[in-house]
C-alpha cells in the first residue's frame, strides 16, 4: 500500500503508537510533524472533507488555547475554527492518517485498522 501520510505529533503517545503500527505493517508513511509544518486552510478543509467531519469534530481542547480563544462556545463558525487552527496548529486533534483518498483521525489508535481495511 503506497501513499500513506500521518500528521504526527511526536509528543503524543497515541500518535507514536499509530506511527509504530504503520511501520510494523511494513508501511513507510510520509511523516508530517504538523506542529512544525503548520496547516493551511485549503489543506484542513480537504482533510475534513475526506474524513467527513467538521472542524469542531477535530478541535483539540485539552492542552491547547481553544477555550481561551473562545472556540468552544456555541455558535463559533467553522471558518473561525479553521483560521485558529492555521494560527495554532496544536488545535488539531491527532494523529490524522491519510491513505489514498481516505483520511481518518486515528484516536483511539485502533481506528487505524478501519482506515487500512477500507
Amino acid at each position: 500500500m503506497a501513499g500513506i501520510t500521518i500528521y504526527h505529533n511526536p509528543g503524543c503517545g497515541t500518535s507514536r503508537n499509530v506511527l509504530a503500527a504503520l511501520r510494523e505493517k511494513g508501511l513507510k508513511p510520509e511523516v508530517v510533524e504538523y506542529l512544525k509544518a503548520g496547516w493551511t486552510e485549503p489543506q484542513l478543509k480537504d482533510l475534513f472533507a475526506r474524513m467527513g467531519v467538521t472542524p469542531r469534530d477535530v478541535l483539540r481542547v485539552r492542552g491547547t488555547p481553544a477555550e481561551e480563544l473562545g472556540l468552544t462556545r456555541p455558535g463559533v463558525t467553522d471558518a473561525a475554527i479553521v483560521k485558529a487552527m492555521t494560527e495554532h496548529p496544536i488545535l488539531v486533534e491527532r494523529p490524522i492518517v491519510v491513505s489514498g483518498e481516505a483520511a481518518m483521525l486515528c484516536r483511539p489508535a485502533e481506528r487505524l485498522e478501519t482506515l487500512l481495511a477500507g
